[in-house]
């Protein structure tokens, strides 16, 4: 059994060993990975990375399927947040069928981070008017699947889009968070 005795330094002084052995304690600690910690790189976890690509690919399921307002369900149409909402939902991931709503869940992140599966917002002056899913980043810009009220369920570059990049606010992440392990 090791006693420590008080020491006659003042408060608040270690002595150099101690603070070297706490360092030593630091830096192997910092080095082991903990059990079910996420990556600090999204993109580094295979099993995360094949869900959203798994989510993605069943959005495009519904491509060509009419936009319906306020619509929820594949059999009557659907609008932008029902739909993203409705294939969430098949994945277990748990978000409102509201886009404004939509628009405060999750970590928010920068369009340089999306992954597939992250949703991209849209509107002016910072009113949410319209939500997107993300499919894929790459050099030519982020493509989305987005139920749209005149051409339906699409997938389509929003970076390049005349009409939608004006319009994206911000993106957010509403899947980490419900598969942190």
């Amino acid at each position: 059994m090791i006693t420590i005795e008080p020491s006659s330094r003042p408060q608040g002084q270690l002595t150099r060993p101690f603070v070297s052995l706490l360092l030593l304690v630091v830096i192997a600690c910092s080095s082991f990975k903990s059990i079910g910690r996420r990556p600090t790189d999204r993109a580094e976890d295979p099993e995360a990375m094949q869900l959203r690509c798994d989510i993605t690919g069943y959005a495009q399921n519904f491509l060509g399927l009419r936009y319906r307002h306020a619509g929820v369900t594949p059999k009557t149409g659907f609008d932008c947040s029902g739909f993203t909402s409705y294939i969430l939902k098949e994945f277990d991931m748990k978000v409102s069928s509201c886009s404004s709503s939509q628009s405060r869940q999750g970590k928010r992140i920068s369009l340089d981070e999306v992954l597939p599966g992250d949703l991209v917002f849209f509107g002016r002056k910072g009113h949410i008017q319209h939500v997107a899913m993300v499919v894929e980043k790459t050099v030519d810009g982020i493509m989305c699947v987005h139920s749209t009220c005149s051409r339906g369920i699409i997938v389509e570059n929003i970076s390049t889009s005349k009409y939608w990049k004006p319009k994206i606010l911000f993106a957010r992440d509403v899947i980490s968070s419900q598969t942190a392990g």
